[in-house]
């Protein structure tokens, strides 16, 4: 797809907005009413697009009594709780707009910071993503150090920058979305995704909004299982550690067989006995299982690709929506 003439950027045909919700009725009943007052005008129509991922609260009566209603929604149901990146993806898949913004259904993303997204995206750049400002500062000092560490093992065998603050907090061009739409993959780790397709970004920063409604569901584990998907789906760091760890250890290894050796033919000093072959096999058969831990994370991802199931399946998807008459 060619990209937009300063004419077309100026004001976009449709504008997009995908929000992935799982429970989060309570906070779309006062988001998408904002949404639709806050970006009319913005582009010559607009169409805000929830993915319900499974919810089990009244997110889906509550999205049909705004379309009722007349604000231009459109419900995208899922048959189950996929995950956010699947809802996220699913999303873009059905979005039709000329111009795609991802954010969350809490109402944490700032519809200000929005404003100044579109700004940037007339001026030609095919990416704008919000960048979280006093994030790590709120964080506890572990969580903060497994951050640092697992952006440098991404950085260390990308060719792409991932930016550590950002999230899916994005305005995407058409051409953006089409890119990510090839993208066959199943281990979906979006972040990763909109950093690598790549096109002509810019950064803005942001403070959150502090949630009115609910709590967020996604907690320590969901977040590192999304690290060890982004990790396996994107770096063959972890491997080629695995690598030089069976190096370092059969090195050391060696060095400590030849020092005993050497101590008994020169020292007449007696092999040491049952403690000290214990421990070399605890540590041996640790470093091993490790190894076979992080091999079989890696062997799970091409399981998961190889069977081809589809990444998630529509239960209900409404129309697009009319289009505006000419005047």
């Amino acid at each position: 797809m060619p990209a937009f003439s300063p004419e077309e950027r100026a004001q976009p045909g449709l504008l997009s907005v995908v929000l992935p919700a799982f429970n989060e009725a309570a906070n779309l009943a006062w988001l998408l009413p904002e949404l639709t007052r806050q970006l009319a005008g913005v582009a010559r129509q607009l169409e805000l697009l929830v993915v319900d991922d499974g919810s089990k609260d009244d997110t889906v009566l509550l999205v049909h009594s705004l379309i009722q209603q007349g604000l231009p929604v459109r419900l995208l149901r899922l048959s189950r709780n996929f995950g956010k990146e699947a809802a996220l993806t699913a999303g873009l898949d059905a979005a039709e707009g000329d111009v795609v913004l991802t954010m969350d259904s809490d109402g944490q993303h700032p519809i200000a910071t929005v404003m100044q997204m579109l700004p940037a995206w007339r001026e030609g750049f095919d990416v704008v993503y919000g960048v979280q400002t006093g994030r790590r500062e709120s964080q506890s000092a572990a969580r903060r150090g497994y951050t640092k560490f697992f952006y440098w093992l991404m950085q260390r065998d990308s060719r792409f920058e991932l930016p550590s603050d950002a999230g899916d907090f994005r305005l995407l061009d058409r051409r953006v979305v089409l890119a990510l739409r090839s993208l066959p993959e199943r281990a979906r780790y979006m972040k990763g995704l909109f950093a690598w397709v790549g096109f002509k970004s810019k950064a803005i920063e942001f403070v959150p909004d502090a949630r009115a409604h609910g709590e967020t569901t996604f907690d320590f584990m969901r977040l590192m299982s999304l690290a060890v998907v982004g990790l396996t789906a994107f770096s063959k760091v972890p491997l080629r550690m695995v690598s030089m760890l069976g190096f370092v250890v059969s090195i050391a290894s060696g060095v400590f067989g030849c020092w005993i050796i050497l101590e008994k033919a020169l020292f007449g000093n007696p092999i040491s006995g049952f403690a000290t072959l214990a421990a070399s096999i605890t540590f041996l058969a640790g470093v091993q299982l490790l190894c076979l831990g992080i091999i079989a994370e890696y062997l799970g991802r091409v399981f998961d690709e190889v069977k081809q199931r589809p990444l998630y399946l529509v239960q209900e998807l409404t129309p697009p929506l009319d289009a505006p008459e000419e005047v």
